[in-house]
């Protein structure tokens, strides 16, 4: 498969920048596709269900230098040393750059992402202190503003954000609330957590045309042998496993491949699993993700999942609808 067949038309205006109270949802139940709210899709989730969501938090790992750069911290390497996207292209020769805090910033490596040396150790008290969190480009260029805004503080986080180090929200949990969860638990479904920290593997685009070709950096995923325990059991008696997110079914699908660490309470480690067409499922039976950007590795997760022809059909129900895009944007519900 090539990265031309991830590409879709859509209208710049649909791009969303801010959360809207209640979203729309597309829910297609293996058929066309129907117009519904969040509250429809919780009463679907039965009691022999269960729904698995991320509880990472997003770090406020992007900082302004005194230049007018954006640098987004996204690894420490070692001490001082970090992996960072920044506008490299534009990095005055040899100079260093000014970081708040009176702290220097030294380009070591170039490259995607690049290597820089900062003069003092910064961690997650500076980020917070001198920081903001990572919004999307997009979202930016959409505003025509460079900064967030002070509500994007809490309209970027989930409701369940809690373990530090994520680069950016997963974005399906945004439109539900802890008073949801509590009614799906009402209903006798199970709820259970687990962590991936969103990075590199996620929002970057497909670099290479061929999909094979194309190399996933990896992320860290931590998941509760509690989890993983409802999961099997759920299996078992023939419920449905609902994935909150994009991320969820990345870890779900990774711990079915074997490839993590184990601890007393804990299954961990790092996956670099690129789900494309072609992929087959284990675990996820229903994908709840919002709408994502063409060329992406998460277009590809939802054609893995949905199939291709399905999804550009539908998408396009969806643009023709009028439904808001991306990480702000409406809902989308695959139930195959």
């Amino acid at each position: 498969m090539q990265k031309s067949d991830l590409n879709f038309d859509y209208p710049k205006n649909l791009i969303a920048t801010e959360r809207k109270p209640v979203s729309r949802v597309m829910y297609v139940n293996g058929g066309d596709p129907l117009e519904v709210t969040p509250s429809y899709i919780l009463t679907q989730i039965g009691p022999d269900d269960l729904l698995v969501l991320n509880d990472t938090k997003v770090i406020k790992a992007r900082v302004h230098t005194e230049e007018g750069f954006e640098i987004l911290f996204i690894e420490a390497l070692q001490e001082n040393q970090w992996n960072v996207l920044c506008p490299v292209r534009k990095w005055p020769k040899g100079q260093s750059l000014k970081l708040p805090g009176n702290i220097e910033l030294q380009l070591i490596k170039k490259g995607r992402p690049q290597t820089v040396e900062t003069s003092q150790k910064i961690d997650l008290d500076y980020f917070q202190e001198y920081g903001e969190l990572p919004l999307p480009p997009y979202i930016q260029e959409a505003r025509g503003e460079r900064s967030t805004r002070a509500s994007d503080e809490l309209q970027y986080q989930t409701a369940w954000a809690e373990k530090m180090g994520s680069l950016a929200a997963p974005t399906a949990s945004l439109h539900f609330s802890n008073e949801d969860i509590q009614k799906i638990k009402s209903r006798g479904a199970e709820v259970k957590r687990l962590c991936l920290h969103v990075g590199l593997g996620t929002f970057l685009p497909v670099q290479s045309e061929n999909l094979e070709d194309h190399i996933m950096h990896s992320e860290y995923v931590s998941i509760p042998k509690e989890t993983w325990q409802s999961v099997l059991n759920c299996k078992k008696r023939g419920g449905k496993v609902w994935a909150l997110g994009s991320t969820v079914t990345r870890s779900l699908e990774s711990m079915a491949q074997g490839v993590f660490d184990e601890k007393e309470d804990q299954f961990f480690g790092e996956t670099d699993l690129f789900i494309r067409p072609g992929f087959q499922f284990k675990i996820v039976d229903v994908l709840m993700t919002n709408f994502h950007q063409p060329g992406s590795t998460l277009i590809a997760m939802v054609m893995a999942f949905a199939g291709v022809d399905n999804v550009r059909k539908n998408y396009q129900w969806a643009i023709e609808r009028q439904y808001r895009l991306f990480s702000y944007g409406d809902l989308s519900v695959w139930k195959m």
